[in-house]
């Protein structure tokens, strides 16, 4: 069976060519671009709680990198570099080649190189450091959006959350749902090419990681404003031919309240609402106008039916140590 370095050798290193030093010492060498500022953030993927125990090993490959760019596109960051760590229960080559494949993959995808990391014996979970760079005061934040500002959203959140429902049996959705929605679980697309075309445009961005309610209170709490949310503006999910009332009221509280679809939740005054039409075309990207930031309660996120009525979720989001938020 093969040790500790034999995995990392045959598995994990790869050339890294942007590095000074990758892999191999006691820690890489990297040269940021001068000018530039450095973006750092960390993920960690927890199996039970991020993903299921028998998710297949290439798709967790390609998730595990892609969530961590996914904090560096919020940013408006370029990714550049990153480091894994994992802790495996037992050596299982197949399932490691696997991961490896999908991992590098997202990798390739988006331009970054893996220049060193960690492995261990545990419980099977997954931490990656990603880091990127972004012009000084460029970077897209959460605490820039004021009352007034559109709100918009891109792509159709909701669908991981209700692969996942599908996965668990919790729902039983009809063609073409359920390709769509475990493949939006199982494999989302960072959306880097919006972060780095809102920079300049977006006042304030986040991603939707932990629920599109939840995600949008964190962008009015550090604001210091509220939002107001309005259902006939959201993004329309595919209908199959049994969409009936329970699946729209699943579909709509997956919408607004699930997670893990890492598409992209940002703010920006009314007259960029041309500017970011265009970059919806660039990108063939859809990007939904869902309503705008408001005074009020800071943090707080209303949403409104047609008739201008409040509705209540109960719950905003996923909170690791509370039931919801």
């Amino acid at each position: 069976m093969p040790g500790e370095f034999d995995l990392i050798s045959k598995y994990f290193a790869r050339p890294t060519p942007s590095a000074v030093l990758g892999p191999g010492d006691d820690c890489a060498l990297v040269q940021p671009t001068p000018g530039k500022q450095l973006a750092v953030t960390t993920d960690m993927l927890v199996a039970g709680t991020h993903f299921l125990p028998d998710t297949d090993p290439k798709n967790l490959g390609w998730k595990a990198l892609a969530v961590n760019i996914s904090d560096l596109a919020a940013m408006g960051a370029q990714p550049r570099w990153v480091t894994l760590a994992g802790a495996l229960p037992a050596v299982d080559e197949a399932w490691i080649a696997a991961f490896a494949e999908g991992f590098f993959a997202c990798a390739a995808e988006y331009g970054v190189d893996v220049i060193g990391g960690d492995t261990t014996k545990g419980p099977l979970n997954v931490c990656v450091t990603a880091i990127g760079e972004v012009e000084p005061g460029r970077a897209l934040r959460r605490d820039g959006a004021q009352a007034g500002d559109q709100i918009w959203v891109s792509g159709r959140p909701g669908l991981a959350s209700l692969g996942l429902a599908h996965l668990q049996n919790k729902v039983k959705l009809p063609e073409p749902w359920p390709r769509l929605c475990v493949g939006a679980l199982e494999k989302p697309r960072p959306r880097v090419a919006l972060g780095l075309a809102l920079n300049g445009i977006a006042s304030s961005a986040i991603d939707v990681s932990d629920g599109l309610l939840a995600d949008l209170g964190h962008i009015a709490e550090r604001s210091g404003c509220a939002a107001a949310v309005k259902l006939v503006q959201l993004p329309h999910l595919p209908k199959g031919e049994s969409y009936d009332a329970d699946l729209r009221r699943i579909a709509l509280e997956c919408q607004l309240t699930g997670g893990d679809d890492y598409e992209l939740c940002f703010t920006a005054p009314g007259t960029q609402s041309l500017a970011i039409a265009k970059i919806a075309a660039q990108l063939e990207l859809p990007l939904w106008c869902i309503g705008e930031m408001v005074t009020g309660p800071t943090g707080d996120v209303t949403v409104f039916d047609p008739d201008g009525k409040p509705v209540d979720f109960g719950r905003k989001g996923y909170d690791h140590f509370g039931q919801a938020t």
